[in-house]
């Protein structure tokens, strides 16, 4: 199954967080951080919203920084997705 994001809509998935700290003590899930960075799967057009004409800044394969709140998680097909808007995201990693 596909997604296809619609409007200023972005669909990423989560890169891999770190099991341990840099200390080496390893991190149980209830204490791990929500991660803020992710890899993009899939793009909105983008489009007119609310009267004023969004382009995408983002493209598929970019790393991407974005809110700690933001979006909505999703399962599908075993892998997990979070869809935000565009305006959601921070920075482009490169």
């Amino acid at each position: 199954m596909t997604i296809k994001p619609l409007f200023d809509k972005v669909v990423v998935e989560a890169t891999t967080t770190e099991k341990t700290t840099k200390s080496g003590i390893i991190l149980t899930s209830a204490s791990q951080e929500k991660q803020q960075t992710a890899k993009v799967v899939a793009v909105g057009p983008g489009g007119v919203i609310d009267g004023k004409e969004v382009t995408m800044q983002v493209k598929v394969g970019d790393v991407i920084l974005y809110s700690t709140y933001a979006g909505s998680d999703f399962k599908v097909d075993g892998r997990e997705f979070t869809i935000i808007k565009q305006s959601d995201i921070l920075a482009i990693v490169e």
